[in-house]
Order: structure tokens, then sequence, then C-alpha cells
């Protein structure tokens, strides 16, 4: 484990205007990657890493340039990665017709408000499970290896400079690669994916392999582990789970790609929705007493603060006050209100707006510091990419949906179910955001712990990082919107993105609010999901580094094989790139050159992802280049060659970048 840069007494730089603009900028990018990709694939990626080479290099040429500018720039570029994971329910108001696009305003509180509130969480939990927590915080810790090869002053040699343009190298040329392979799919030159369906005894299944660099950048960063276990997920759903239940199933027609796609949306994730649920209530219940113990350390903190004694504590240990971080909540939750209250009378359910009002505002305190509490811990244990926040979402609006059952559903009109739901997804929609934000703060306030950032200056940049992001994300979405469409909403059409979370999650609520969700497949997945946490427990006990993420499991079974296999492989080739450094005497150096490599494909093809998708939507030009029977055909072979081509150069270069950078 790193050890933190000793605390300097003299003062430096670190929270300046040229970083936050530089934060920002790189968060508007990454931003739009991450709302395209994670809509295409189901899943986003953590910007730390790819922010703070970008920031190292571009910042290398200012005398007074230092790690903890570094550590700032990319703190307010993690807002990317991870407020974007708002696309895993807000796309939920579209899917089932309330919306037909996403108001900009509306959908801008939503994620500013949610997220600030998210930011004030992650204070007491910081001491929680940072400060005072053994958990190793891998893409934290990773992040502040970076910082600390590439910035002025930790390793400013001739050969700290060579790393960092080596760094900067890697991300840059990943996702020019990246980006020209997707540009090419799009022309439908190269096919998209590589995939068959067939019949399996009385039922069907298939598999799919989608020809994209970002699903396989997204393996190598999660590792291997966390990529058997999604092979595990992906195995019960479609070796068992798809011919079972469509074997079972009367009345399925069309292709074995249309039965298997019904089936798997109808019954199989249904049970990976158990599955996730269930690992994400038992991660919550081992940490009572490590939050109880962080809220104690805050209010000691502040003790000190009165007391005149600040000044003795390290500067690691400086947080926003915590009454300041009471009043920024409180200011939060007024705009809230008259959010919630005018949604209520969007919905037709004015007349029950005040309990609507205070019932949810209850709702997202109590629940937002339960969730980011499950996925502050998970962030910690295996890094934010790998957090719960699928999991997360599916228990608030099941939570959500059964408090509006319960408490309102039988006072208002047949026919108003709709404008429950429509409710149910705003509120979760809010305490999502809460969730993913500390998820990922924690991970940077790691990051900060390690090179002896100031924890306050950290989280207000947090905060602008926030509201850049929330900025930007409600056009994306629209241009996105306008392009595609998301599969099963009104009118979406047959190049549609999966949307899964999304789509998943306003499925849970419409099934919870209008009574017809098979219950039963739910607790099959809970039943899996028991199994998989005594399996995990035992791996993780008598083994040294085995374990078997039940969330990871989960999402197996219930994202689209398209979206997971791929994942598979780039988690298996990143874990063969991972024993072959260990050959080099920087083995660390070389590995951290996989990650910005894997990085840059993932921020290539989301950027270009979004290019495409304003041209699809304003009608700019044609992009198809080849016959349809070329595209249906030839282009899945030359695809795939081209594809595994790529792949293979690209590690190869990678490997030998690293011979000459890295001595």
């Amino acid at each position: 484990m790193s050890k933190p840069v000793p605390v300097a007494s003299e003062p430096r730089t670190e929270f300046t205007l040229r970083g936050i603009v530089l934060g920002i900028v790189i968060t508007l990018a990454f931003t739009a990657a991450n709302v395209f990709f994670g809509l295409k694939a189901g899943l986003t990626f953590a910007t730390s890493i790819p922010a703070a080479v970008i920031s190292m290099a571009l910042l290398r040429g200012f005398k007074n340039s230092t790690i903890q500018e570094n550590n700032i720039v990319q703190t307010v570029a993690s807002a990317a990665g991870t407020l974007s994971s708002i696309i895993f329910v807000l796309p939920g108001l579209v899917i089932i017709g309330w919306w037909t696009g996403f108001p900009y305003w509306a959908s801008f509180a939503i994620c500013a408000l949610g997220g600030i509130l998210g930011v004030m969480y992650s204070i007491p939990l910081r001491r929680a499970l940072v400060t005072n927590s053994d958990l190793p915080y891998p893409e934290g810790v990773a992040c502040a290896e970076v910082l600390k090869v590439g910035s002025p002053g930790e390793a400013g040699t001739a050969q700290g400079a060579e790393e960092s343009r080596a760094g900067l190298m890697a991300v840059t040329w990943g996702a020019l690669v990246a980006a020209g392979f997707a540009l090419v799919v799009a022309t439908k030159t190269f096919a998209s994916d590589v995939k068959s369906y067939f019949r399996v005894g009385d039922g069907v299944s298939g598999f799919d392999f989608g020809l994209s660099m970002a699903l396989f950048a997204v393996g190598h960063l999660v590792g291997l582990w966390v990529g058997l276990a999604m092979l595990l997920g992906a195995l019960i759903g479609w070796v068992w789970g798809v011919p079972h239940f469509s074997a079972l199933a009367h009345g399925l027609t069309g292709s074995f790609e249309d039965m298997a796609g019904a089936t798997w949306s109808t019954n199989v994730r249904f049970v990976g929705a158990g599955t996730i649920g269930v690992a994400a209530i038992w991660t919550l219940g081992k940490l009572v007493k490590p939050v109880v113990s962080g809220l104690a350390s805050a209010m000691a903190a502040n003790r000190a603060r009165q007391g005149g004694t600040l000044h003795l504590l390290p500067r690691t240990e400086h947080d926003i006050p915590i009454g300041v971080v009471g009043a920024m909540m409180l200011a939060c939750f007024v705009p809230l209100a008259f959010l919630l209250v005018h949604f209520s009378n969007q919905t037709g359910l004015g007349a029950h707006a005040l309990p609507l009002m205070l019932g949810s505002l209850l709702y997202i305190v109590v629940m937002g510091f339960l969730v980011s509490t499950v996925c502050g811990y998970m962030a910690g244990l295996i890094g934010s990419s790998n957090s719960p926040l699928s999991g997360i979402g599916i228990l608030v609006v099941i939570g959500a949906a059964l408090l509006l059952v319960f408490g309102l559903k039988s006072q208002i009109d047949a026919g108003q179910e709709k404008g429950l739901v429509a409710f149910a997804l705003l509120v979760t929609a809010v305490v999502f955001t809460v969730a993913a934000i500390a998820n990922n703060n924690l991970q940077d306030l790691k990051t900060g712990q390690l090179v002896d950032a100031t924890p306050s200056k950290q989280q207000w940049a947090l905060v602008v990082g926030v509201i850049a992001g929330s900025a930007i994300i409600p056009p994306i979405l629209d241009i996105v919107n306008q392009a595609y469409g998301f599969v099963g909403a009104p009118g979406a059409g047959k190049d549609a993105l999966a949307a899964p979370q999304a789509g998943l999650i306003s499925a849970l609520a419409q099934g919870v609010i209008q009574n017809n969700i098979d219950w039963n497949l739910i607790l099959i997945g809970a039943g899996i999901g028991v199994v998989l946490i005594a399996i995990d427990e035992v791996l993780r006990r008598s083994t040294k580094g085995a374990h078997l993420s039940p969330l990871a499991v989960g999402l197996g079974i219930y994202l689209p094989t398209g979206s997971t296999l791929m994942v598979v492989v780039g988690a298996i080739v990143g874990w063969y790139f991972d024993q072959r450094a260990e050959r080099h005497g920087k083995p660390e150096a070389v590995k951290q050159l996989g990650v910005l490599l894997a990085s840059g494909m993932i921020v290539g093809e989301g950027l270009i992802g979004v290019l495409i998708a304003g041209i699809v939507a304003f009608k700019l030009l044609p992009l198809q280049m080849v016959s349809d029977a070329f595209a249906e055909g030839p282009a899945a072979w030359l695809g795939g060659i081209a594809f595994v081509a790529a792949i293979f150069l690209l590690y190869r270069w990678v490997e030998r970048l690293a011979r000459k950078a890295i001595v």
C-alpha cells in the first residue's frame, strides 16, 4: 500500500483557476463519452487516471504546478464517469413514454442537486471508509501512483517526464484507434458484433461478441476476477436461464435471436435483479459499524475547529466544516421540494403534492445516505467502476414504488398509475445521483490522502465537477435519443440503444405499481445471490486474491451477452498483459501504461459515438457505405479479423513503448 506524501508546511499551488478550467474541459469530453457508451453497453468508466495523465502533460510547462493541482484537475474530471451514471435511471422516463425528450432544467436539477448532496454525504463517510479503513481503493491508489510519477516535484526528472509523455501517448493512440474502428463500424464496412443464436432442446440460446474496443477496455480495467464473475453470470443467464424459460414459454415467434432476446428481457434479467439486490443488501449490513465511527470522527474534527485547534490536525483531515455541509444540504432540499411539487402537478397527483414532497424528501435523505455508504464501501473494495450502482438503483426504485403503492395508490383515480411510475423514477434518479457521486468521491479522496491533498479543496472541486457535468448531460441525452432512441421506448427503431439498466429499472417500477411483476424470478435471483455470497466469502478467506463478486455475477446475468462477453475477453487479455509486465524491472509502471491504453480506447469510442449520434440525429450525411448484403455477411469476419489485429498491435506497441520510456 502506498504511503501518503509527507505534509508540507509551506503554501503550495492546489486549488487554481487554470486547474478548475482544465478539469471542466476534460469533464465535458469524458461525460459525453460516458453517456453514449453507458447507454450502449450498460457500463461507464472511471475517468480519474486518464484525466490525471492529460493534466500532468498539459501543466508540466508551468513552473509552479504541483501534484496537488493535478489532483484537483482529476477530481473535477472524475465527475464525468460518476454523474453520467444517471443514464441508468433517467432514460426510464422516456422508455415508459412519460417524456419524449429530456427537459433541460429538470434534468440539470436532478443531476446537480443529487450530485451536490452526494458530495456532502461523502464528507463524514470519508473518515469511516477512507481515513479509518483498510479498504484497498484500487483505482484511487493507482491514480495516486500516476500523479506521483508524472507530477513536477514528485518525479520531476527527465525519466519522470518521459514516463508522463508515454502515458499521454498511450491514452492518445488508444483513443484514436478505438475511434477509427468505431467510425468504420458506423459505415457498416465492419460488423458491430459477431453473434449466433440457435435451438437448445425445446428452447433457444446464443451468444453475441460486441466488436467494441471500449467494452474490451472495460474488461482490462475491472480485472480478471470481475471478468470471470461476469462470465459466470452470462453462463447462468444463457446456458441455463434463456434455454429454460424459452422452453417453458408459449407463443414466442420470430427468429431464434428474437425469441432469445424476448426471454432474456421478460425473465432472465429479473433473475439478475434479484441477485444484485441481495448482494447490495449484504454489503449494507457490513457497514453499520464503520459509518457510526466515521460520524463520530467528523464531529470530533468539528469540535477541534471550533476550539481553534484545527491547525494541529494533519492537512489531510481538513474537511468542509460540518456546519457548512448541513447548510449546503438544506440549500439543496429547497429546490428539490419545488421540483417534486412541480412533478406532482405534471403527473396529475397535485392533490397529494404536499405528502408526496415531504415523503420523497425523507426517502431521499435516508436512502441517499444508506446507498452512498454501500457504494462507497464497494468502491473501496473493488473500485468505483465495479461498484453496485445497478443493484442500488433496483433496490431504490422498488422501495420508492412500494411506498407509493401502500401510501397513495388507493387514493388516486384509475389510469393514474403511469404518473406514479414516473414519480417513482424521478425520486430514484435523485437518490441514484447521490449514491453515484458519493461512490466516486471516496475514490478521489483516497487519492488525495495519498498525495497530501486538502480534502476541503477536493470537495469544493467535486461540487464544480458536478455542476459542469450536469450542464452537459441533458443535451447529450437529447442528441442520442433523437438519433437512436432506447429499447422499449415508444417508436424505438432497430438501432435503438439498449439502455439496459434504465429499461430494467423502469420495468420494475411499472411491475410493482401495476402489480404485474413476477416476484418468483426475483426470488430465484436472490437465492442465487445467497449462494454466491457464501462462495465469495469462502474464497476470500481461504485464498490470497481469488473472489467471486456476486454483484458482477448479477450484472452478467441481466446484461445482454453483447455487453458482457467482450468485457470478459478484455479482462483475460488485461490479466495476460499484466503477467508479462511482471518480467519488467518496473512492472507497476508497465501495467499503468496498459490501464492508460484501455482508458484511451473508452474515451475514443465514446466521443466518436456522440459525434455519430449527432450526424444521425441531424441527418448531416449518410453513414452506410456498403450494401446490406455485405454488411450482413463479409463485414462480420472482416470486422472480427480487424478487431483482433488492432488489439494485438496496440498491446505490442505499448510493451515496446514501456521498454523505451520506463527503464
